[in-house]
């Protein structure tokens, strides 16, 4: 179970009354589409409508309607500056008092968005690997941390999931279409193995390998001689490339969460390519 879901289960699951908040109709600019949803119990909140004034005025509202009684209430907000935001749209929102089996629908959808979440491979449960799965495990993607080394898999505190594989290709080649590989074993033959393998693939939304310009120049000579000429031109390579010098896993971690969750949010495989940046090889 993602932490996600475990979160959403332990707010659903309190005998404490709940309303639904729900954008139906959104114009002009607004932080979120119309769609997006928000729980509000007396002490605690789930999910997000956008923050500032407009998640604070239909908060305040949900309270009133949880103290007073009321089933049903409707908002329409300019979001300028009446409010205190300068967003310009207008949102319209439908506050609603949950039953029982509203809650249960509403983890239900949950459980379906879930499902449906890109994957994400961690091929490597070093220092770097595990400082990914911790920033991965609170974003929106099926993370899975893939190691040969049951000792390396077992320092991951995060809530993902964890695979000892001997063969760890195997992953690769069964993961779904549209998923994002981060490579980073201790192995450099491994990394090759590994990322030729993903490229391959042909629809991941995401390739890179840790290391430097040198290695992928090496990576490139491999697969000359060794995969009948296979690009890498859609290889990400270093990862998490920036002018930063600073090479702690938790400082790389955020830079290569970034540009994962990026090319999985875009649906482009824009951050391929030769770069100059600082190798982050050594910090594996």
């Amino acid at each position: 179970m993602s932490a996600l879901v475990t979160q959403a289960t332990a707010f659903f699951g309190t005998k404490s009354p709940v309303v639904r908040v729900e954008l139906t109709r959104v114009r002009g600019s607004s932080p979120r589409e119309a769609g997006t949803e928000m729980f509000v119990a007396a002490a605690e909140l789930w999910g997000t409508i956008g923050g500032g004034q407009l998640e604070q005025i239909a908060v305040n509202r949900a309270r009133t309607m949880l103290s007073n009684g009321t089933l049903v209430e409707t908002l329409d907000l300019p979001l300028g500056p009446e409010i205190g935001q300068c967003c310009g749209g207008r949102v319209e929102m439908r506050l609603s008092r949950m039953s029982r089996k509203d809650r249960n629908n509403a983890l239900e959808r949950l459980h379906t968005d879930v499902s449906e979440q890109p994957h994400v491979f961690i091929m490597g449960a070093g220092h770097v690997g595990r400082a990914i799965a911790n920033l991965l495990q609170h974003a929106p993607v099926h993370c899975v941390l893939v190691d040969m080394r049951e000792e390396e898999l077992a320092k991951c505190t995060a809530d993902v999931d964890k695979r000892l594989r001997a063969i760890p290709e195997v992953d690769v080649y069964n993961a779904p279409e549209g998923s994002a590989f981060i490579v980073l074993t201790h192995d450099h033959g491994l990394d090759f193995l590994l990322t030729t393998a993903a490229l391959e693939l042909g629809h991941a939304a995401y390739v890179g390998m840790i290391g430097s310009a040198t290695k992928r120049a090496k990576l490139r000579s491999w697969c000359r001689s060794h995969c009948n000429g296979l690009s890498i031109d859609n290889l990400t390579c270093p990862i998490g490339a920036t002018s930063s010098r600073d090479k702690r896993p938790e400082i790389i971690a955020a830079f290569v969460t970034a540009e994962v969750l990026t090319a999985l949010t875009t649906g482009a495989q824009a951050l391929g390519g030769e770069k100059e940046a600082v190798p982050l090889e050594a910090a594996q």
